[in-house]
């Protein structure tokens, strides 16, 4: 209740809550890492630094030959997927607040101020278009639209040729939810969002209509924190199902063409969660990782010795998965039994996301202070 009082608005709430569990410090001090035998090496392939990221969350994005990275200041760069090496640098002339969208040669950024700027891969204007709020996610582009989420949780479509727009999608926010730099997935004509209060929405990507909504998790307790049960990270499509999961809340499959819950259970995460060859695997709040199977939820390993360690959403990579940390570390796990196979520290600053590199032994990860590394696993 004192937490509670001391905050003199909702909005005030909002962010201090996020900030409590979800920021620099985290609520619980992060378990101690315990030595182990490596069965893997991991090791830096190239490293560069694209600026600082204040308190935004970035996302790289590759597209072909190159990783294109942005930072507060306003400047988007393009980096050599090879070798880091910087190919151009622009500044947009205002801060950037979301990641990097990349596709059919256009590429996206968004900015506090609300404007969604894209260029071509060469680093030439194309257009700009300005919407309801800022954008703290990545735009997306599906067949001759770019598609974004603003702040205030409407979703656009817009023109990918000149930035005009053709539909919009909004529902009414709660009045205490997580802020949060979730986004939008786009897949089979299909975009899917998850909102506060557990919901999961599928919108036609041509016209922006509802096609369907669905609960993953309901709001319980006695008290408005208590009660957060927000979705904050992607949802994951595969094959016939999309998977989500909620803070506080639950994890569950859907079925993509009606929405309806095929099976949920009780996991929570912030970070989210990736699917490959029938399994899933999800961060929870509390830090450990799950692989579950894709067809039941059920529990295949559960690796448990990460706890507070502020999980980054896990990628698969064949054999292993890579999972980043609050202080610095790459932790990959054995797919099959989620034992630690090798680990690598790129710098002293939280892993805000990782990404697939140039091969499938190689990802691609940026640091809380801009730091971009392309780490393979051998």
């Amino acid at each position: 209740m004192a937490f509670l009082t001391s905050c003199s608005t909702i909005a005030e709430l909002q962010t201090s809550f996020s900030e409590k569990i979800f920021g620099r410090e985290p609520s619980n001090p992060p378990a101690e890492l315990q030595e182990f035998k490596p069965t893997y090496t991991a090791k830096v392939d190239w490293s560069s630094n694209v600026g600082d990221t204040a308190k935004y969350d970035y996302t790289l994005a590759k597209y072909s030959d190159a990783v294109y990275a942005a930072n507060v200041k306003g400047e988007l760069a393009k980096l050599d997927a090879s070798t880091g090496k910087q190919l151009w640098i622009l500044n947009i002339g205002e801060p950037i607040s979301g990641g990097v969208g990349v596709g059919a040669g256009i590429v996206m950024v968004g900015s506090n101020k609300g404007y969604v700027h894209a260029y071509d891969v060469a680093g030439k204007f194309l257009w700009k278009a300005k919407l309801s709020s800022e954008i703290l996610s990545v735009p997306r582009y599906f067949d001759g639209l770019v598609i974004v989420r603003s702040g205030d949780n409407r979703i656009y479509g817009l023109s990918a040729s000149d930035g005009s727009r053709k539909w919009v999608y909004e529902r009414s926010i709660p009045a205490l939810s997580l802020r949060s730099s979730v986004g939008i997935v786009v897949d089979g004509g299909a975009v899917y969002a998850g909102f506060a209060g557990g919901k999961l929405v599928a919108i036609r990507a041509d016209n922006g209509k509802i096609l369907w909504e669905a609960t993953v998790a309901q709001p319980k307790g006695v008290t408005e924190i208590e009660r957060i049960a927000d979705i904050t990270s992607l949802p994951f499509v595969d094959g016939p199902l999309v998977y989500a999961v909620a803070y506080q809340g639950k994890i569950a499959a859907l079925d993509r063409s009606t929405g309806k819950v095929v099976w949920n259970r009780d996991i929570s995460s912030y970070t989210g969660l990736s699917a490959e060859d029938a399994k899933i695997f999800v961060s929870h709040t509390l830090g450990s990782v799950y692989s579950l199977d894709y067809t039941s939820g059920k529990t295949f390993w559960r690796q448990g010795e990460l706890a507070n360690r502020r999980l980054s959403t896990p990628l698969p990579m064949g054999s292993l998965i890579a999972v980043g940390d609050l202080e610095g570390y790459i932790h990959f796990l054995s797919r099959d039994d989620g034992n630690f196979s090798a680990r690598i520290k790129l710098d002293d600053n939280a892993i805000m996301s990782l990404i697939p590199g140039s091969s499938s032994s190689q990802l691609i990860a940026e640091t809380r202070d801009g730091g971009v590394y392309a780490v393979s696993v051998k």
